[in-house]
């Protein structure tokens, strides 16, 4: 080893020794009390506090949503792993599994299971393994410092006693030894672990556990911290408690003496290691048990009081996660006798073994399938779980920006070996979600929108739930009403056991589309082409996922067709976007010409003067100006020209009402008219769109010689554009080109 090296693992061992210290990792039982005088309610929590405490460690946020604005919990993305593989969308379902650890925190107990429930693939797993991930993490803090406790016993020699170690007449004293806590391994003759993680606090008889807490507690507790049963009543595990009394025995009521054997050892949280997040997979199994301590070591390795005992230590699942979270991955696939023990887990917070009786301080969380859950209700026994289990939904998100951002960093995950080309994920998320939508019931509506929500489309419904945005044909006053009812049209639509987002594509179905689009040798790119044509093998084969099974109902479930949909959105978007790289068309542009029409139209509607910026001077309203941008926006020749203008300023006016604090996003306004303005832009120059695109096409061929000085600028400039404003590689472009142009223009005369 070379002196660099030795000075470097020198360093590394003190950076970790004093890591060590620094975290407390372990202590004496004395040690231990001044620290919960220090902090009472950190050391007297309850699993449901310590979970609890944890969610708002790493706080909340507003976000957008269906119903509207809502408070996500950051811990669902993971800012404790640069929110690598973070959980998104479920916030209704994120609110009521909080509220329900909070019930358990307020109620001094865990007497429920909690149910996750909903179709396959809609991240059960992934918002347990979220909470459990967020523990590993906690328990590193300060804030989340937990404890448990081992039994050390010291060897003869130090002992310097012939009955025992510290026991009898010849024990170590008090001056000699204050505490066994920190010992160095030469001299400890034995180390009993606790596998079930009881609180130190545990060690105290009950009666005078409540003198420390009047003692730590002189003016009452918190108002918002409440003594869980386990920490005010709870007893020792059974092995604990018949090590404990032995050596109360032996020391003749020495209380100080006994907690001397006490090693208080800070306890970490660990998935991998089953120790306080465990899930338990489907099998025909308990998930409990017990084993002889003793005849696993050295009798002569114990102390003398000991070596009469027969210890014997609960093991298992419930155990490992004793003070933490144990996860039921797909219950009901498992028997179902296996099962009714839980209902006495859930409700008391025990479990009877072999030789004991085990009192648990965990959380239950539990997954289970629809289709499983469903079959489950009609059983007997389904009574006497309903009391003891709180059920939480979590259906397929409704949201496709959402679910596009689930598929965006799935790939970022796996190597697909080629470029993803834009939109690749948006074409895959839309057409997920035109999957789970349901058909909206007119009759749950206002009179005044029955016929709207009758006509409302697919896609329709997917944009208001995404953006709120209402269909294009709209008037004002009615997209108004229509945005104020998608909380009840998202509440109509999940009522029913058949709710909206219970059946559909799932994103690990989505996951293998793209994977497999991936690998399609058609395909220069992993592109939205790529996916359209694994979404039309997909739809074949009616046999492999039961959606497509289902019977359509009126424009919903057509999956089939879903495909022509979400491939004629992305031409919207690829020719809107190869149009403004053209600079022929720029949303900007768009937005400040719109933005002095309005303010033409405002000053026209009070009959007022337009202050002109290049004359500077106080003018009237260009009323031809107006007329040929209504023209453009598709404003009928006989319309009531002052009353459409009315309208916009209302429309204006209501939507600052609205939100005051957004401001006016015209675009978000009056989508209709800037689609109409992009068609009309559209009509005009179709010829020199189409020409522009071949121009293109040839120098992708390497024909660039082919094209004047003027023509071969405006493709670089297009093609720059395409790349660092839009994300196309030139492979990408060059396939969108090929397709917009074979299908939008090869009707247009060149």
């Amino acid at each position: 080893m070379t002196e660099k090296t030795g000075e470097f693992l020198k360093k590394l061992s003190a950076d970790v020794r004093d890591e060590f210290e620094r975290n407390r990792r372990i202590m004496s039982f004395g040690q231990f009390i001044e620290a919960l005088e220090q902090n009472p309610t950190l050391h007297t929590r309850s699993v449901a506090q310590y979970v609890r405490d944890c969610v708002h460690f790493y706080g909340t946020s507003q976000v957008d949503t269906i119903t509207g604005p809502t408070t996500r919990f950051n811990l669902f993305d993971a800012p404790f792993d640069d929110e690598r593989e973070r959980m998104l969308g479920q916030e209704a379902a994120q609110q009521r599994v909080v509220k329900l650890f909070e019930n358990f925190a307020r109620g001094g107990r865990v007497d429920k299971l909690i149910l996750l429930h909903g179709p396959n693939g809609s991240a059960k797993s992934t918002f347990i393994k979220m909470i459990m991930r967020a523990l590993e993490h906690y328990c590193t803090t300060d804030e989340g410092a937990i404890y448990k406790f081992n039994w050390v016993f010291p060897t003869e020699k130090l002992a310097g006693a012939r009955s025992g170690i510290g026991f009898g007449e010849s024990a170590v004293s008090k001056e000699q030894l204050a505490t066994f806590a920190h010992l160095d391994e030469d001299v400890i003759d034995a180390r009993l672990a606790d596998n079930l993680h009881d609180h130190p606090l545990l060690l105290l008889p009950p009666e005078r556990r409540q003198a420390l807490f009047e003692h730590i507690f002189p003016d009452g507790t918190p108002a918002d911290f409440v003594l869980s049963e386990y920490v005010v009543r709870g007893e020792l595990s059974h092995t604990n408690k018949l090590i404990f009394d032995a050596l109360l025995t032996a020391y003749r009521g020495d209380l100080e003496a006994v907690l001397k054997h006490v090693q208080i050892e800070r306890f970490y949280y660990s998935r991998r290691y089953r120790r306080g997040c465990v899930t338990v997979e489907p099998q025909m199994r308990v998930d409990a048990g017990v084993r002889q301590l003793t005849a696993d070591r050295s009798l002569q390795s114990l102390p003398p009081a000991l070596q009469n005992l027969t210890l014997f230590e609960p093991v298992g699942d419930l155990i490992d996660a004793n003070r933490g979270v144990i996860e039921y991955d797909d219950m009901f696939k498992r028997h179902l006798d296996l099962n009714k023990y839980l209902l006495s887990a859930s409700e008391r917070g025990s479990v009877t073994l072999e030789t004991q009786i085990v009192h648990l301080d965990e959380i239950l969380i539990a997954t289970g399938n629809e289709t499983y859950l469903d079959a489950f209700k009609q059983t007997a026994d389904y009574a006497s779980f309903k009391g003891r289990v709180e059920l939480v939904r979590l259906p397929y998100l409704l949201d496709y920006r959402a679910e596009r951002e689930i598929y965006d960093e799935q790939l970022e995950r796996v190597d697909v070996g080629k470029f993803v080309a834009p939109h690749t994920t948006f074409v895959a998320a839309m057409w997920a979600v035109l999957t789970r939508l349901r058909r909206p019931d007119p009759d749950a509506f206002p009179a005044g929108l029955r016929d709207v929500i009758s006509g409302l489309t697919p896609t329709q419904k997917a944009e208001l739930y995404s953006s709120g945005r209402p269909p294009e044909a709209l008037g004002a006053e009615r997209a108004r009403l229509l945005k104020a009812h998608i909380a009840t049209m998202f509440a109509e639509a999940s009522k029913t056991t058949a709710y909206e987002g219970r059946y559909g594509a799932s994103p690990r179905e989505m996951k293998m589309i793209l994977l497999n689009a991936g690998q399609n040798p058609a395909y220069a790119c992993l592109s939205p082409l790529a996916v359209l044509d694994e979404l039309a093998l997909l739809v074949r084969d009616k046999s492999v996922f039961p959606f497509l099974q289902m019977k359509p109902d009126g424009k919903y479930l057509q999956h089939e067709a879903f495909i022509q949909t979400v491939r004629d959105l992305y031409l919207d978007i690829l020719d809107n976007e190869i149009q403004t790289a053209m600079g022929l068309v720029d949303e900007d542009q768009y937005k400040d010409l719109f933005a002095r029409y309005i303010d033409h139209v405002s000053q026209s509607v009070k009959g007022e003067k337009v202050y002109n910026k290049v004359t500077k001077r106080d003018e009237d309203p260009d009323e031809q100006f107006m007329l040929e941008l209504e023209q453009k926006m598709g404003v009928e020749e006989d319309a009531d020209r002052q009353d459409y203008r009315t309208g916009l300023i209302s429309s204006i006016a209501a939507a600052f009402i609205d939100n005051p604090e957004a401001g006016v996003d015209y675009l978000e306004i009056f989508p209709q008219q800037f689609a109409a303005l992009r068609r009309s832009v559209y009509d005009e120059r179709a010829k020199q769109i189409r020409k522009t695109q071949q121009n293109m096409l040839i120098f992708f061929e390497g024909d660039d010689d082919q094209l004047t000085p003027q023509e071969l600028q405006v493709v670089e400039h297009t093609l720059t554009t395409l790349r660092e404003r839009f994300g196309h590689s030139d492979e990408s472009a060059r396939e969108a080109l090929a397709f917009l142009m074979a299908t939008r223009y090869k009707k247009v005369d060149a």
